[in-house]
């Protein structure tokens, strides 16, 4: 499991850079608005601890999941306990969405309290091998412990956004004064919302990045802990066919569901605008089979490419080749614990 550690490292190194970028930001703001530094940093320590206090919380309420009662469903609670002894990592604590777009993620404060949540779509839309395989994945998570990093590391942005949105609305109210300190401040407050919405967007790029790589490590984790990445590659198809169709994109949870609802919309859409070249069967419809087809050829394009910089999941089709490169080197019998991860 060697290559691990390009994911921890790259944790530690987002974690580096987004703070310096923002302490660079405070530094800026609060010359310019001439307020000591200390508010800044007190408001921002004091905001992060609210985020990782709070999100779990925000989390359950926004998705309206339920916790199962043990020995409500049999199946997913044995499958999820081998699952994580297998993995040596806690069980997690289970929990069903309302919800019939077949998706899962997990969330918490620490991984010994860590919630697995799975969507009712997901239980009656995939089967059984294929919902191991989503399972394996959220384990990854847990396993890497990304999403405590992930939950921190996504106050920053946000707190960015808040301020740009803040002093932007305060530079309005304050540029309409007719005294000329008003308009001064009004002048000093428009600079602070530009930087900041710089800043959150700068800030984003990096929390995007290591949240697609994350994906990538979870999807190669499920691969050798079910022993068969088939089936995930195949839950990723039925999961981003049934995301695409629903009606209305689920925020509550966006980032962390292992299909983002507004990307699958996005991918589907692409392959629509190509959808002759890729209706085999000619029957005016593409079925799970052909989009999974056109899903790999859409992954060689570099539009797609500069594209996912702007996206909290890597492209559907870039996973499947990664875990069909996984499948071939299993099948060829070279495929170990410390290759896991040599594919990414």
């Amino acid at each position: 499991m060697a290559r691990l550690a390009r994911l921890k490292l790259s944790m530690s190194a987002t974690v580096l850079l987004v703070a310096i970028v923002f302490s660079l930001f405070l530094i800026i703001v609060m010359s310019i608005i001439q307020v000591s530094l200390i508010y800044a940093v007190i408001l921002t320590i004091f905001f992060i601890l609210i985020q990782c206090l709070v999100g779990p919380a925000i989390v359950r309420a926004s998705t309206r999941l339920r916790y199962i009662r043990l020995g409500e469903h049999p199946w997913l609670e044995s499958t999820v306990k081998d699952l994580a002894n297998k993995s040596e990592i806690p069980m997690p604590k289970l929990a069903i969405v309302p919800d019939q777009t077949p998706n899962a993620f997990v969330f918490g404060r620490t991984t010994g309290g860590a919630t697995l949540a799975v969507h009712e779509g997901l239980l009656t839309k995939l089967n059984q091998a294929e919902i191991q395989g989503v399972i394996g994945h959220e384990l990854g998570h847990i396993k890497h412990k990304d999403f405590l990093v992930m939950t921190t590391l996504s106050a920053l942005p946000l707190l960015a956004y808040l301020i740009a949105r803040f002093t932007f609305e305060a530079a309005w109210f304050s540029g309409r004064s007719r005294e000329k300190e008003g308009k001064g401040l009004g002048a000093a407050l428009f600079v602070v919302a530009v930087i900041s919405y710089i800043i959150y967007i700068v800030t984003l790029l990096f929390v995007m990045r290591l949240s697609r790589l994350r994906e990538h490590y979870a999807d190669s984790y499920s691969a050798y802990l079910t022993g068969a990445p088939r089936q995930l590659e195949s839950a990723l198809t039925k999961i981003t066919y049934g995301l695409s169709l629903a009606p209305k994109p689920n925020t509550g949870a966006r980032t962390l569901y292992i299909g983002d609802p507004a990307l699958a919309k996005q991918e589907y859409q692409g392959i629509l605008q190509r959808k002759e070249t890729y209706d085999l069967d000619r029957d005016g419809v593409l079925d799970e089979r052909e989009l999974e087809l056109a899903m790999e050829k859409e992954a060689k394009s570099t539009w797609t490419t500069i594209n996912t910089w702007f996206t909290t999941h890597p492209p559907t089709y870039q996973r499947i080749l990664l875990l069909r490169e996984i499948g071939k080197e299993m099948e060829s019998g070279r495929y170990s614990s410390e290759r896991i991860y040599t594919r990414i």
